[in-house]
Parts: C-alpha cells; structure tokens; sequence
C-alpha cells in the first residue's frame, strides 16, 4: 500500500462554466495542436497544490483547511477570459481566469497557505493566480501559432459565475488514461 497521496486543495467550479469550458476546447481542438486538454469532471480552480502527503496527515490538513476557511464568506468568481503560462505567445498551459472574485481568491489562498505552513507544509514560491486549467501544451510549432490566434479571440468571453462556498481537498491519481480526482474532505465557507 502507498504511504502518501498527490493532493490538492481547490475549488469545484459550476456546471454552467464546465459546459462553456468544454465548448470552448472542442472548438481549441480544430487548431490541431499537441495539447492534453482537461476533461470537464477534472475542472476546477486550485487553491493549493501540496505534492505527496503522507496519508497519517491527510486528516491534519483537512483540520487545517476547515478551521482556516470557516469564518469567510461565501462569495461567487467570474470566469473571464483565455490567458496562457508563461504567455499567450508561448503556451504551455492554457487558463480561463478569475475576474470578479480575484481579490477574494487571492485572500483565500493566503489563508490556506498560513494555516498549512503552521503545519509544516511550504509556501509556494510563486505569486498566486486563480485559474481554471483547459490544457497543457505538449510540443510547440505551426499548429500552436494557429491556437494562439484562435485564443487571443477568447480573451475577454465570459463563461459565467461560480459560487465558492467550500474548498475540496482532493487526492489526484495520475493514470495513462488522465488523472483521476477523489474528495478527501470539504472546508465549508460559513462566514
């Protein structure tokens, strides 16, 4: 049996924005280049990114994150916009971004991120930007010059409202097949 478990710390995005989101890709697809495109189940917007974690400490992190978030409110996220890292002139991950809700997030994620490293968990090094993933860019060339083209039309398209109301600590399993992501644990929102 393994001793540790890839996990994640995110927020479960609504139906309507998976529907667009997923448009949107199969239309991206048309462009021909080597992308592993996220499947619709797997979207959601990270909080934080732990790596492994010994399973004995699953529970201590779920403990953190429930008493972290319980005091903030609910509060809903716009999802605006196509962006890329490390820029839309060279893709290598492909984003939908938070606009109304930002600040928000960003608040969130500072709240993990201390209640985590009370813990012994490290601070990422790099500044937070909620994001929703669509896809990672495998090999560059012609075809990634037509998809940059075709996201620079995405730029300022609304996909709709999310309401975060809770944080899910989940488990990844990364599979030939794609990763699969279990529920560990909910931190409930209740402001």
């Amino acid at each position: 049996m393994k001793s540790k478990v890839r996990t994640f710390i995110a927020v479960e995005v609504d139906e309507g924005v998976r529907s667009r989101a997923s448009k949107l890709i199969k239309q991206l697809r048309q462009s021909g280049a080597d992308v592993t495109w996220v499947a619709p189940e797997n979207m959601h917007l990270t909080i934080k990114f732990l790596g492994d974690v010994d399973y004995r400490d699953v529970y201590h992190v779920c403990r953190a994150v429930e008493e972290c978030v319980a005091t903030v409110e609910p509060f809903t996220v716009e999802i605006r916009g196509v962006g890329a890292f490390p820029s839309l002139e060279r893709p290598r991950v492909i984003w939908l971004g938070v606009d109304l809700g930002a600040a928000e997030m960003e608040a969130l994620n500072e709240r993990v991120e201390s209640a985590l490293s009370a813990i012994g968990f490290p601070r990422e090094g790099r500044k937070f930007h909620a994001h929703l993933t669509l896809g990672r860019v495998r090999k560059s060339g012609r075809a990634v010059e037509h998809l940059v083209a075709m996201l620079r039309e995405y730029q300022d398209v609304e996909f709709g409202p999310t309401t975060v109301d809770q944080l899910v600590i989940f488990s990844s399993e990364l599979l030939p097949t794609g990763p699969v992501y279990e529920p560990m644990g909910h931190a409930e929102l209740r402001g």
